[in-house]
């Protein structure tokens, strides 16, 4: 996983957390719910660039 997608990836699951924590702080569901989307979007975004870099090193596993 390149840094840089790492880094965006914790970030907007950071940001998503924080907001979800505050929407529900504050009885805002639809911050809380803007929050969780987000942590979503950043736990997918994660999990892809992991999927990219198994699928690389099984395809290194196989060069001659």
């Amino acid at each position: 996983m390149s840094t840089n997608k790492r880094i965006k990836a914790k970030a907007e699951q950071a940001q998503g957390k924080l907001k979800e924590s505050t929407g529900r702080a504050i009885g805002n569901e639809e911050m809380t719910a803007k929050g969780h989307t987000e942590k979503s979007k950043g736990d997918l975004r994660e999990a892809k660039e992991k999927a990219k870099g198994g699928a690389r090193k099984v395809k290194d596993a196989f060069k001659p």
